[in-house]
C-alpha cells in the first residue's frame, strides 16, 4: 500500500508518519529530496528555497516528479510505503493512477504555527506573519508544476484534522487505514 500525505505546515504530517512507520511504513520524503538540491546549489535551507527548489524540480522534470520517485521506490522496496509532502496536484494524479491512497493533514492555523515554532527545524524560523504568507504561496495555484494544497487537499481520500491530542489524531489514523 502507498498512501501520500499532504497537508498544511505544521498539521502533524510527520506525526502521522511517525506513527505509520511504527506500524512497519517505509518512509519517503520530498521534503530530504529538496533540501539536498538546496544545499547542492549553495541556498539557505529555509522555506523560500524549498518551495524554489521543488517548484524548479518540476518544472525540469514534470508536475509529478515527487510522486514519480515515490512510485519508483515503493516497486523497488515492496511493502507499505509513506510518501510525506505531496503539495502539486500533478503528484496526487500519478499517486492515485498508481493505487495509491492521498491523506490530508490540517489544524487550526495558530496551533500550528505553535507547533512549527516548537520544531525548531531551519525551515521553520519564521514569525506568524511569514508562516502564513508561505502558506497562502502554497494554496492554490493554477501552474502544475506549483504548489496547490487547496487542489490536492481536496483529492484526499481521508482529511484528518489535528487540533486535539496525538492519540485523537492516531485514532483517526486507524480509521482511515480500516478504509484504505
Amino acid at each position: 500500500m502507498i498512501i501520500g500525505i499532504t497537508g498544511t505546515n505544521g498539521a502533524g504530517k510527520g506525526t502521522v508518519v511517525e506513527y505509520l512507520k511504527s506500524k512497519g511504513f517505509k518512509h519517503f520524503s520530498a521534503r530530504d529530496i529538496f533540501v539536498e538540491e538546496i544545499k547542492k546549489r549553495g541556498l539557505p535551507v529555509n522555506r523560500d528555497s524549498m518551495i524554489v527548489v521543488a517548484n524548479d524540480l518540476r518544472l525540469k522534470h514534470g508536475s509529478a516528479f515527487f510522486a514519480e520517485k515515490a512510485v519508483t521506490y515503493a516497486h523497488d522496496n515492496g511493502g507499505d510505503i509513506i510518501a510525506e509532502s505531496i503539495r502539486s496536484v500533478g503528484e496526487a494524479e500519478h499517486l492515485k493512477k498508481n493505487g495509491a491512497m492521498l491523506w490530508a493533514v490540517d489544524a487550526d492555523p495558530k496551533t500550528r504555527y505553535e507547533r512549527v515554532v516548537k520544531r525548531m527545524s531551519e525551515t521553520d524560523q519564521v514569525t506568524f506573519e511569514k508562516f502564513i504568507e508561505n502558506e497562502k504561496q502554497e494554496w492554490e495555484n493554477t501552474d502544475p508544476t506549483k504548489q496547490n494544497l487547496k487542489g490536492v487537499i481536496a483529492m484526499a481520500d481521508a482529511v484528518l484534522t489535528n487540533n486535539g491530542t496525538q492519540e485523537e489524531l492516531f485514532l483517526q489514523v486507524e480509521k482511515a487505514l480500516k478504509t484504505a
